[in-house]
């Protein structure tokens, strides 16, 4: 197989985005939690005021993985940051450097913005992966707890839930 590229994603991915982000649920056992559509990463993506940016990797003439990112924020650093909210690589494309190179693009791009972080999170279950980013570098913090609101509960919120006392 000839080796690959990695490239920004465009409007005309969203629907290979949208194919590699089910495989991903698939792969974490989270499919039942994937609601979106190629058309909404197209808004998210492209829209007229982008919530994140995507790179896709190719082999062979189609998108074998992506990593979808945004930039976050730290006010002790006061520098941007950039968050990974995904990265994933078809299993039968695994183990050819493309996670890897795709990991390396972000940390140039980090270098690039003038970031003083670059994060993300990874399932505890998720041993391989797990080696692979401390194999890199990176540093599981497990001091540091995910805390959430789904737009249920941040609607509910925002309305006055629960109420004032």
């Amino acid at each position: 197989m000839p080796e690959f590229l990695l490239r920004p994603a465009a409007p005309a991915d969203c629907g290979e985005i949208d194919r590699l982000v089910h495989e991903l649920a698939v792969y974490e056992k989270l499919a039942h939690q994937k609601v979106g559509t190629a058309a909404d990463l197209e808004r998210a993506l492209f829209g007229p005021r982008p919530a994140a940016e995507a790179i896709l990797a190719e082999r062979g003439g189609r998108a074998v993985g992506f990593a979808l990112f945004f930039t976050t924020f730290s006010t002790f650093l006061a520098k941007p940051g950039l968050y990974l909210e995904d990265v994933f690589v078809e299993p039968a494309h695994r183990g050819h450097g493309i996670g890897k190179a795709m990991l390396r693009h972000l940390a140039q791009l980090c270098v690039e913005r003038g970031c003083g972080r670059f994060e993300w999170r990874v399932l505890d279950w998720n041993e391989p992966s797990i080696r692979f980013y401390e194999s890199l570098g990176g540093r599981v913090l497990p001091e540091w707890e995910l805390v959430r609101m789904t737009e249920p509960e941040f609607t509910a919120f925002a309305n006055g839930w629960p109420a004032r006392r």
